[in-house]
């Protein structure tokens, strides 16, 4: 099988949002700094790099940005490199764009920080890694069934075959993947879009129209925060009780 070595030691980690449906704690705390089970939501993704290897880190900051970079400087064991969006919200596709020159010209994990994956046994990020192949994809997105997601309503995001090449639903069906907010991206993805502001969505159908979309299943744990609510059934998940 023909590959090419994807950049496994660069990661970003998205934490620019505004964390809305968690208002009014996130008045005064941005999101990626809010505490599940103990910890900042952003440390659990630091944890999942950690346990891959991978150190060399950009994270965007927007809203209450001196208090992310501040949480930043202490963290110790990897070399993050901050790129700055408080002067304009880029959404996900335009952060990642905007910090390209920081994270180089081959494949790269870009992670949610809003969001709580937790593996079971083998790093989920090495085995997406292993499963990686140039020749035949430019974005490889981590999925997890929608039925032990906690936390999640929605009706799935995706269908997999059995070579890991994935379908978005069409409105109206039930898929029985969801996306888990972690991923392995091209940056050859991102040529050609005229847009400044705009999600990564659009790369993902970009991908997925000549066939380059596909998809690892997750083997562990996803937890939804995105409420009052979800923070506490999460931190309950996680502590076991």
């Amino acid at each position: 099988m023909t590959r090419e070595k994807n950049s496994d030691n660069q990661a970003m980690i998205l934490a620019a949002g505004k964390g809305t449906r968690l208002r009014p704690r996130t008045d005064k705390t941005p999101k990626p700094l809010v505490k599940v089970a103990g910890k900042a939501l952003i440390d659990y993704s630091f944890d999942l790099l950690q346990k891959a290897g991978i150190q060399q880190v950009v994270v965007n900051k927007h809203h209450l940005a001196d208090q992310i970079e501040d949480h930043l400087r202490v963290k110790q064991g990897f070399n993050i490199c901050v790129s700055d969006e408080t002067d304009q919200l880029l959404e996900t596709g335009g952060g990642v764009r905007k910090a390209l020159p920081m994270l180089g010209s081959l494949p790269f994990f870009v992670l949610n920080s809003d969001v709580i994956v937790l593996d079971h046994g083998r790093s989920s990020l090495r085995k997406m890694q292993q499963s990686w192949n140039l020749a035949k994809m430019d974005a490889l997105l981590l999925l997890h069934p929608t039925s032990t997601a906690v936390g999640y309503e929605g009706q799935g995001d995706f269908f997999m075959d059995g070579a890991g090449q994935i379908t978005r639903r069409v409105p109206g069906q039930s898929a029985p993947y969801m996306f888990t907010g972690i991923q392995l991206l091209n940056p050859a993805l991102f040529d050609d879009v005229e847009e400044d502001i705009f999600s990564l969505n659009l790369l993902y159908d970009k991908a997925a129209a000549t066939g380059r979309l596909f998809g690892l299943l997750h083997d562990g744990q996803w937890l939804h925060v995105g409420t009052e609510d979800a923070l506490v059934i999460a931190t309950e998940k996680i502590n076991g009780t």
